[in-house]
């Protein structure tokens, strides 16, 4: 649902859904619209006061809050009471610090917030983001399929040390998934989420340890970029072992000094292509049969998943000029 700004006094400017005085009444702790009495005003600064709350939920059409010292957990409360029921909650928000944490409260938000004419820029940027997570909402994430192909393993060597870079993401990872990189944007192999759980260490199923600093990743848009370039908010693709994929946003992008197994592979033209990959029982890559297989276990002939590019990039793009990556 939309959230409506309402104004405390002033002059009505485009955004604003109701103005105090014109269209929007309070009378002690009763609340009227255009008006009609239409719920009631209630300070939650107390526990008495948000248990009272709580009880009008679901027997009136609004309820505004009126905030003492808490600000948040008073809100939070409350349109958790008001989730699934018709009662829709406003709140008095007396400064721009507090808009944020009242429109996106419990990733719900209050249905209206009650400003004065100084927080009113703030308020309506808000409401305008409001929409626009609404929107994202009611948007599929963006999937599709991808083309994964065997690759034979034929050398398998310690790679010395250097900066490796995690990729974490704001949405997890499950079983299958993972991404494609390599040092090569014309032949790259899919690393495995970090998923799996383990007696020594704990999961990240947000996480792809994803390799040297100057490996290629797969972008969400089909092209690709240096690990090194990776940053908070970027869309990088997510495949699964059994070839669909998805776009996942970059939450940040972790880098310390590891050591490395560099292994290399030829596809079935015999082009070949590697990666450097941190020497760490949990990066795992796929079989062919999409079993799960550690770095560490990697050997010679072991057939992995991967998928070839076919093309040589400029910046990411693909090009027809040829380029060669040794």
């Amino acid at each position: 649902m939309e959230m409506q700004v309402w104004l405390e006094s002033g002059t009505r400017q485009e955004g604003v859904d109701l103005l105090v005085g014109d269209d929007l009444e309070i009378d002690g702790a009763a609340l009227y619209i255009n008006g009609r009495q239409v719920g009631r005003v209630v300070d939650v600064g107390s526990s008495g006061g948000q248990a009272k709350a709580r009880s009008m939920s679901g027997s009136v059409e609004w309820i505004l809050l009126e905030l003492g010292e808490w600000k948040m957990i008073p809100i939070e409360n409350i349109i958790a009471a008001c989730d699934g029921v018709p009662t829709k909650v406003a709140a008095r928000i007396s400064s721009s610090e507090q808009v944020l944490g009242a429109a996106f409260a419990l990733q719900i938000g209050v249905d209206a917030i009650l400003v004065t004419e100084d927080v009113l820029p703030t308020a309506l940027i808000a409401k305008s983001q409001r929409g626009e997570i609404t929107e994202e909402i009611d948007k599929p994430v963006k999937t599709g399929n991808i083309s994964l192909t065997e690759i034979e393993v034929i050398e398998v060597k310690e790679g010395g040390i250097g900066d490796r870079v995690c990729v974490d993401l704001t949405s997890l990872l499950g079983t299958g998934e993972g991404m494609l990189v390599g040092s090569s944007a014309a032949s790259m192999v899919m690393v495995h989420g970090e998923t799996v759980e383990s007696e020594f260490v704990p999961t990240r199923p947000f996480r792809v340890n994803a390799g040297a600093a100057h490996s290629y990743i797969l972008m969400a848009d089909g092209s690709t970029s240096y690990l090194s370039e990776i940053s908070m908010g970027d869309e990088v693709m997510v495949v699964n072992s059994d070839g669909s994929s998805r776009s996942a946003t970059v939450g940040r992008v972790k880098i310390e000094r590891r050591p490395f197994i560099l292994f290399r592979w030829k596809d079935a033209n015999n082009n070949e292509a590697g990666a450097l990959l941190q020497q760490a029982e949990t990066v795992r890559l796929v079989s062919s049969s999409t079993q799960l297989i550690s770095i560490t276990e990697l050997v010679k002939e072991t057939i992995l998943l991967g998928w070839n590019g076919g093309v040589g990039r400029h910046i990411g793009i693909p090009i027809s000029a040829e380029v060669t990556e040794k």
